[in-house]
């Protein structure tokens, strides 16, 4: 079974950085997607940036410029480099990625269970 695990979340100041992490485990997986979701209170569900392969990304206007995303094929792991982090960018930061396992018939969509990010003074 798809499995993702997430680490890297915390308290940062206004005008810092945060690294996150997301590794993904299971029998022999094809991924086609990695990426990551945020989701602050209140608010829907949104994306912030994915990772299409083949040096194909994609990034949400609001955090270009100042986020990177990056993928480890070998490890099934995808980061997320946040820099010049504001009060907006506080929300719970979901890991995604869309594959299956060799043995499934078809891909799906799969989530981590969330790492809390909070930008505050």
């Amino acid at each position: 079974q798809v499995q993702l695990v997430e680490s890297g979340g915390g308290l940062v100041q206004p005008g810092g950085s945060l690294r996150l992490s997301c590794v993904a485990t299971g029998n022999n997986l094809i991924i086609h997607i990695m990426g990551w979701w945020r989701q602050a209170p209140g608010k829907p569900r949104e994306l912030v940036a994915q990772d299409s392969g083949g040096s194909r990304t994609n990034y949400a206007d609001s955090v270009k410029g100042r986020f990177i995303i990056s993928r480890d094929n070998a490890k099934n792991t995808v980061y997320l480099q946040m820099n010049s982090l504001q009060p907006e960018d506080t929300a719970v930061y979901y890991c995604h990625l869309f594959g299956k396992e060799i043995v499934d018939l078809l891909p799906r969509d799969y989530w981590g269970q969330g790492t809390q990010v909070t930008v505050s003074s």
